[in-house]
């Protein structure tokens, strides 16, 4: 069975860790963890990656039912994310319909999730990157709001900013949630797992 590739888009480093900017980076290490999965870079990947197999036992499963995904955090800039993504892709032979994006999303507020398959970058350099090194923009998108700044805060101080403690939970939770989707989406296709998660 062809693999799947599940991409969280984010920024690398400690400084960029905690932001609203890196909630992709947060899901995939949901997954991976679940797993019990471990993180390497192999060389030339220009990212982190992880392998697992998953079935309706969630993370982690095993059988011959299982499906094989493979988690990458590029190591790269945000707007760089495509040339790791592309890499990782060709090597483990995963096409564009079997990749999916999570990313932060301005447009939804906290606690809202989207999917959907295609679709332009709406300004998200990640997706912009992704779209130049495939080729294609036909890959699923998982888009985990966050909400637009309050007041006048410029929109790329609000996602690059530390996410408030008093938020971390709230966080947390949202994001096993995505987690949830991501399993959901890969297992059972896009419609089911948007007519459950959608808001």
């Amino acid at each position: 069975m062809a693999a799947w590739l599940v991409v969280g888009l984010g920024n690398p480093g400690p400084t960029y860790a905690s932001t609203r900017h890196n909630v992709g980076f947060m899901v995939v290490d949901e997954l991976a963890a679940r797993a019990r999965a471990s993180w390497a870079a192999p060389r030339g990947m220009r990212g982190d990656v992880a392998e697992s197999r998953l079935t309706a036992s969630g993370m982690g499963g095993i059988g011959a039912d299982a499906t094989k995904v493979v988690l990458l955090k590029p190591r790269t800039f945000m707007n760089e994310s495509g040339a790791s993504v592309a890499k990782v892709a060709a090597f483990h032979k995963v096409t564009p319909d079997r990749i999916v994006a999570i990313h932060d999303e301005l447009d939804l507020d906290f606690g809202q999730l989207r999917l959907k398959s295609g679709g332009g970058d709406n300004g998200h350099n990640g997706l912009r990157s992704m779209r130049a090194h495939l080729g294609t923009g036909d890959f699923f998108r998982v888009r985990y709001g966050i909400g637009r700044p309050p007041g006048r805060q410029d929109p790329a101080a609000y996602v690059l900013a530390p996410i408030p403690t008093t938020l971390r939970e709230d966080y947390a939770v949202e994001t096993a949630r995505v987690a949830d989707a991501v399993e959901m989406l890969v297992l059972e296709g896009l419609a089911a797992t948007q007519n459950r998660f959608n808001s």
